[in-house]
């Protein structure tokens, strides 16, 4: 076993190894109270000898997230100066599955874990990873709606402290040089989601006694700004149950029941077009790579002829890549979630019969709304705690940084394309006449 006080050179040296790189820019803090590395750098704590057991058995970004969300691991100063810096370490910077650790590293790995006393069997993972089967084909409805319960169903106040006031679960869209506080920290937040529904909404070209279909409805946002501003009609549909209580709630209060319908309902099952307008906002990720086709083909024969479609969706811009199921992601945040790039997000809207009327990017402003989200997790930490547990509000302080970070590398994007089927009225032919 090591000696007293002097477990984190070791811990280092096998953290090295996993990460695939001799110098780690973290200053490693150990359960025996040593450090190591860097003395200005951002520090990741291991707590527990049980933490390095989980990166033996799974040694890749599965165990380390295992040993986050359980506690094990943790980031005890600034969250993305910790997250950028590891992200920066070795294989970290590398998109898709871990490469596997040769005999010789593994062998090495093994023996510094013996050294620190780490060596047991495989730890429990914590109880908030997904229990969504791995099993059979992709986004069949009932997979489909059981990945969506566990990422949705966690408590519609958890998510209220998380989001703010406006309930919009998607990039919001900031106005230059009005998005940061005094500290410089992302500031706004409700008024730059109100800004992306009414952008959405100009961009359908909505006016009053339009009937509008929102794919993935969430809690409702879109759906009430689009029949309180525009005097439209609206149909919403999720897989959600408790965003579909929420969301009608909210009609409730403001007195549009009769002008909002929110339904539990999966989009291949919608059989009431046709609709004026469709708005798809954060949806499309769940709908997988080989569904995409049969996506845009539904959501064709959903509109009338001259009627657009909005489809807002994060895109993958790190070139091509293998998933990997057993990463962060999948297995506690998005089961079964495929994030699409933008050139084949377009060709399926091309080949469901839709033409491209507008392409608009928004990356940078997702960075900023996942860090407002961030700060205002970390402002009421005790209150998200008490609501949902621990771990989850750990997986969704890991997810939403990192996520974040993601976004400013450019690794991932979010796009507004905006597609029209064939006929009826056409746009003006300038932009920005009708944006």
């Amino acid at each position: 076993m090591a000696t007293e006080n002097r477990a984190a050179p070791l811990l280092a040296k096998a953290l090295g190894i996993v990460l695939g790189t001799d110098e780690i820019p973290l200053r490693l803090r150990a359960w025996d109270g040593s450090e190591a590395g860097p003395p200005d750098a951002p520090v990741l704590e291991f707590r527990s000898r049980r933490a390095l057991r989980r990166i033996l058995w799974s040694p890749g970004q599965l165990g380390l997230s295992r040993a986050y969300v359980a506690g094990d691991i943790d980031a005890p100063g600034d969250i993305f100066a910790a997250f950028a810096a590891l992200s920066s370490a070795g294989k970290f910077s590398e998109p898709g599955p871990f490469r596997p650790l040769t005999p010789r590293e593994l062998a090495t790995l093994l023996s510094t874990a013996v050294r620190l006393g780490a060596v047991g069997p495989n730890p429990t993972p914590p109880p908030e990873e997904a229990k969504v089967t791995r099993k059979g084909p992709l986004h069949t409805r009932q997979r489909d709606a059981a990945a969506i319960s566990h990422h949705y169903d966690v408590g519609n106040d958890f998510y209220a402290l998380v989001l703010g006031a406006s309930m919009a679960y998607s990039c919001a869209v900031w106005g230059e040089g009005s998005y940061t506080d005094n500290n410089g920290l992302p500031a706004g937040l409700d008024g730059a989601q109100k800004a992306k529904l009414d952008l959405v909404c100009r961009k359908l070209g909505l006016k009053p006694g339009m009937r509008v279909l929102d794919v993935g409805c969430g809690w409702g946002s879109f759906a009430l700004h689009a029949a309180q501003s525009y005097g439209a009609t609206v149909v919403g549909v999720t897989l959600s149950s408790e965003q579909a209580v929420f969301a009608r709630k909210r009609a409730a209060e403001a007195g549009l029941t009769e002008r909002i319908d929110i339904r539990v309902q999966d989009y291949r099952d919608i059989d009431d077009g046709p609709f004026d307008a469709i708005s798809s906002i954060g949806m499309s990720e769940h709908v997988g790579r080989e569904q995409m086709p049969h996506y845009a083909q539904m959501l064709h024969g959903l509109l009338r002829p001259g009627g657009r479609l909005l489809n807002h969706a994060i895109s993958w811009n790190a070139g091509p890549t293998k998933p990997d199921p057993d990463s962060f992601i999948p297995r506690y945040v998005f089961p079964d979630g495929e994030m699409l790039s933008l050139g084949e997000v377009v060709t399926a809207l091309e080949g469901g019969g839709f033409e491209i009327l507008d392409v608009e990017a928004l990356r940078r402003h997702y960075a900023l709304t996942l860090r407002a989200w961030v700060r205002r997790l970390e402002t009421n930490w005790d209150e998200a705690v008490g609501l949902t547990s621990l771990g989850r509000a750990r997986i969704w302080r890991l997810y939403m940084a990192s996520s974040a970070l993601g976004f400013e590398a450019g690794l991932t994007g979010v796009n507004q394309v905006l597609v029209q089927r064939a006929g009826g009225d056409q746009p003006p032919l300038r932009r920005t006449d009708w944006i």
